[in-house]
């Protein structure tokens, strides 16, 4: 035995994989590894790690077009700016939030005395009244600093927002109470009211700023799955490395217990890998050579080494991280209406303010500038509207968090909201509802016409042009070199081998191009599509020289997931290009009652655009680059994590694992987000709804009652914090 000088392996020295250099002779275990010795001899350079971004980039929670590269506040809403790829680690989100926390204990430190001094004797001695003046200007001044600050800028910039309101509030009682102080000797004075308020705004943006760090847990958790670390096999030796030093092409050993590295191939050994944290099933997958693994996923049972072929931002782990902070960001149409509202909001909170002070000052009771003072800075500060603009946005952050744990990876908020509105789902039959794949089970022809049909179909990425040159293959059968190949779309291939004229596809193809057809053929290739097979003809010089039977299993989670989508209310029908028979007998074991077989690309995109002009909302669902046109033209196309690139691409939500299940809890997903956002924004508007015309003051006519500028400040502060948490709610929702 030799050892591979690439890995360390042992190789049989029989093996045909070998080179001499220096009057040495070297074996290899893979042609992977003697191509990269011969690469290192040459003197090649190493791949390098894929470059990442020099700086961070923020943008607000409410507002996602707004993009800046340092933390600030947003020069619409006002609110603390947030990465848009959280890290696992955000000294800057920490210390801000640690920051408010200060600026909340000691402020109310201040103030409690403030409160005290105020409530506790009509007449008080001037000391007092100079010691409410000196701490409340510390609290509004220093400690509510920024409070201020938002609300200038958002005067100067002209986007006025809820700190424009408390802004105002804040400052016309302060500034009342220190005229009155200095020039109305005995006047009531509003210092508590003004420090109150500051200090329970500063509470509520600290408490805001936890729930809102909680939105991104999700991401978090994710990026803590990577694995730091990986043990690199090179020149027979084994090397702990960071990962960061691992390029592409590397091999990796992993053994029991230690997460995967990268994303990357199996070349050796076999094991069981639980892949609960990409696709949410808790089930370990068996892993043999050949088969692919993904980086951050655990290896349980068996030693294996990998071939590195994703790192850095290329690995699945990234991207999904990366496609969950977009869609987190992005914005569902239904945000419009809070949108419409918010931006005549705050003039009119400030006119009714208005109206307000003047009523009571015309109307109200003695002393009538009191009670018209008290009563307008409650309705300025109690019509905070924070909780209308954080309704859907938060919702879809954490529901956007959850799908990612569960495998589900939704592209944009507006594929969530289309989603709950959706009435027929359109399935593609290979790989959505079958295994994806095929295997030739059955051969009518010698072995020539096996290498004429393996010929034509080894340049094609489809599973049964794979399933066709596996079992050539297999079969030692010898490939040929093809001219003048075409391809016939959603037909089959075209080509001359040694000057003559072969094709390989469906029957159709043949009959169109005139190919003569032997009746036994026929009888034998209806009696395999009965069994659910898939037969590809394959003919030479205008004659058909015989047939392959491929299978393609249905999935053993379909039925369930099927007669769960029957169970929805939703109509479910089959698109596929496979012949009419076969068609329906997958139909039948998958519980599916509607078939359109024989379908072109194009007829499939037709049949999804057909449905949307009857007014139905169709979820498109497939793995393919022939399902892209209609994946793309359906209202909501659903790509199998284990399709093509072309087909995820098109798709608005990606399902890691390529289960219908996984369709069902999609749907479920959105419901629940939609109904999550539909309570907040219930909330928001009920919220203003009462609390205005209260803070006004029209219940004090008929039972004496009005609302304190403080218990104002109490009720927007926590009315922010009740969105918050109301979103949160999603985090523990189960799609089972």
């Amino acid at each position: 035995m030799a050892k591979d000088p690439v890995c360390g392996m042992d190789v049989d020295e029989s093996s045909p994989l070998k080179t001499r250099r220096d009057g040495q002779v070297y074996y290899f275990c893979s042609e992977y590894c003697r191509k990269k010795f011969l690469a290192e001899a040459q003197g090649a350079k190493p791949q390098q790690k894929p470059a990442s971004a020099a700086n961070a980039v923020y943008t607000c929670p409410m507002h996602p077009e707004i993009e800046q590269d340092r933390p600030s506040d947003c020069p619409k809403c006002g609110m603390a700016l947030e990465p848009k790829s959280p890290a696992l680690e955000e000294p800057s989100g920490v210390k801000a939030t640690q920051r408010l926390k200060k600026k909340f204990w000691v402020g109310l430190f201040l103030t409690l005395p403030i409160i005290f001094l105020a409530v506790s004797s009509d007449s008080q001695p001037e000391f007092a009244r100079y010691l409410q003046w000196i701490l409340a200007t510390l609290v509004v001044f220093y400690y509510g600093d920024f409070v201020l600050d938002r609300a200038r800028q958002s005067i100067v910039r002209g986007h006025l927002n809820m700190f424009t309101l408390i802004g105002l509030g804040v400052v016309v009682a302060y500034g009342y109470s220190t005229m009155a102080l200095f020039l109305s000797p005995g006047a009531y004075l509003y210092f508590e009211a003004a420090s109150a308020i500051t200090v329970l705004v500063i509470l509520g943006q600290w408490l805001e700023a936890k729930a809102r760090g909680q939105t991104s847990q999700a991401i978090k958790g994710l990026l803590a799955l990577a694995a730091k670390e990986a043990h690199l096999v090179k020149n027979g030796q084994e090397e702990q490395v960071p990962i960061e030093q691992v390029r592409k092409d590397d091999l990796l050993r992993v053994k029991p217990g230690e997460k995967v590295p990268l994303d990357g191939i199996l070349v050796e050994g076999r094991s069981r890998v639980d892949e609960s944290m990409i696709s949410g099933e808790p089930m370990p997958v068996e892993k043999n050579v050949g088969d692919q693994v993904i980086g951050a996923t655990v290896n349980q049972t068996g030693t294996f080494v990998m071939r590195t072929e994703k790192v850095g931002a290329e690995t699945l782990l990234s991207q999904i991280v990366h496609m969950v902070a977009e869609a987190q960001r992005s914005r569902a149409p239904i945000q419009g209406l809070a949108d419409k509202v918010a931006g005549y909001f705050v003039p009119a909170v400030i006119l009714v303010s208005l109206i307000t002070f003047f009523a009571w000052l015309l109307a109200g009771p003695q002393p009538a500038f009191t009670y018209a003072l008290v009563n307008a800075i409650a309705v300025i500060i109690i019509a905070c509207p924070c909780a209308l603009g954080l309704a859907t946005p938060m919702s879809i952050m954490v529901g956007v968090g959850r799908g990612a744990q569960a495998g589900i990876l939704i592209k944009n908020a507006e594929a969530i909201e289309k989603t709950e509105k959706i009435t027929h789902v359109l399935i593609d039959k290979t790989g959505t509802l079958t295994e994806g794949k095929p295997k030739v089970t059955a051969s009518s022809g010698s072995q020539e016409m096996l290498g004429i049909a393996a010929s034509l179909e080894q340049n094609s990425e489809h599973p049964l042009a794979r399933a066709i040159v596996d079992y050539a293959r297999d079969n030692d059968v010898k490939l040929q070199d093809v001219r003048h190949f075409e391809s016939v779309t959603g037909a089959g291939i075209k080509g001359q081998i040694n000057g003559k004229t072969v094709l390989a596809g469906k029957q159709q193809l043949l009959e169109e191009s005139r190919v003569s057809i032997p009746d036994d053929l026929k009888t034998r290739a209806a009696q395999w599509q009965d069994k659910a097979q898939t037969v590809v003809w394959v003919a030479m010089e205008g004659k058909a020289v015989g047939i392959l039977g491929i299978f393609d299993p249905v999935k053993k989670t379909t039925p369930d997931a099927i007669r769960a989508l029957l169970g929805m209310g939703l109509k479910v029908i089959m698109l596929t290009g496979d012949n009419r028979k076969t068609a329906e007998s997958i139909a039948a074991q998958a519980g599916i009652d509607q078939v359109e077989p024989e379908l072109t690309p194009q007829r499939k995109q037709e049949i999804v655009k057909k449905f949307k002009e009857q007014g139905a909302v169709v979820m498109m669902a497939g793995d393919g680059i022939n399902d892209a046109p209609a994946l793309a033209q359906a209202d909501v196309g659903v790509a199998m994590g284990t399709g093509t690139e072309v087909a995820i691409q098109s798709a608005g939500i990606t399902l890691v694992k390529g289960d219908l299940n996984a369709i069902v809890k999609s749907l479920r997903l959105s419901r629940a987000i939609m109904n999550n956002i539909r309570q907040n924004l219930f909330f928001a508007f009920i919220y203003n709804g009462l609390g205005i015309p209260i803070a006004a003051g029209v219940l004090y006519p008929f039972f004496g009652l009005l609302l304190n500028p403080i218990i104002a400040g109490a009720a927007m502060s926590f009315s922010s914090v009740s969105v918050i948490g109301n979103a949160l709610r999603l985090r523990g929702l189960s799609l089972d």
